[in-house]
């Protein structure tokens, strides 16, 4: 079972979801504000926030930015806007998913049993245990990603694309295939989910990020 911290200033919301939560058995910790719930992170092992965008003091996106810095942590935000331009703008800060409010509670809490299962089956030991590719050393394992001996720091989604892209050199994935094998068929976004997380991940690994083309009408691929 996991360890889930719930970042939600609406109370009578955050205590539904921790009942929900721990009634399927997980441990949920609950944070009305972003200074909290940084402090909270910091304090125990988190395996997966439900971060709310509008929150008192610092902001949701904010508390993102700066978990991000202290590990890649699995984040479901919860937003009110609804405009294209801003959930592309959660993804591309660092959010694996998230749910537009009003939401249902079912829906919420399939995405986060989707989310917990993708994490447990990544945890498992792999048959290779690293790829690797010039100064990229994949480490499947120990989900540690470097170059030249350098940590790059992911994220889930972004360390599981690069997995599988390269895991596969020269083989071409379309996006819809990316959705279905990253975020899961439970996954509803849009395509444009996949070229944030693409967008972003060359950016992190630099000049070898121009070894994942983008193949036209397709998707994407890794070139050997």
């Amino acid at each position: 079972m996991a360890t889930i911290l719930i970042v939600e200033d609406e109370r009578e919301l955050a205590l539904l979801l921790r009942q929900r939560l721990e009634s399927d058995g997980h441990t949920a910790i609950v944070a009305h504000d972003g200074l909290t719930a940084l402090t909270l992170a910091g304090q125990h092992r988190i395996d997966l926030v439900i971060l709310d965008w509008m929150l008192p003091g610092l902001d949701g996106l904010t508390v993102m930015r700066r978990l991000r810095e202290q590990s890649p942590v699995p984040v479901l935000m919860l937003t009110a806007r609804s405009e294209e331009v801003d959930r592309v703008l959660g993804l591309e800060i660092g959010a694996d998913d998230y749910v537009t409010k009003p939401f249902s509670l079912r829906e919420l809490l399939a995405r986060v049993r989707a989310m917990l299962r993708r994490i447990d089956l990544l945890r498992q030991p792999q048959t290779a245990t690293a790829i690797r590719i010039g100064d990229l050393v994949i480490d499947q394992e120990a989900r540690r990603v470097t170059i030249a001996g350098v940590p790059v720091e992911l994220t889930v989604k972004e360390f599981d694309l690069l997995c599988l892209l390269a895991a596969h050199p020269g083989r071409s994935f379309s996006r819809s295939y990316l959705l279905d094998r990253i975020w899961g068929i439970e996954y509803d976004g849009s395509d444009r989910t996949v070229d944030t997380h693409i967008v972003r991940l060359r950016r992190k690994l630099g000049a070898l990020g121009e070894r994942i083309v983008t193949v036209w009408g397709v998707g994407y691929r890794f070139e050997p």
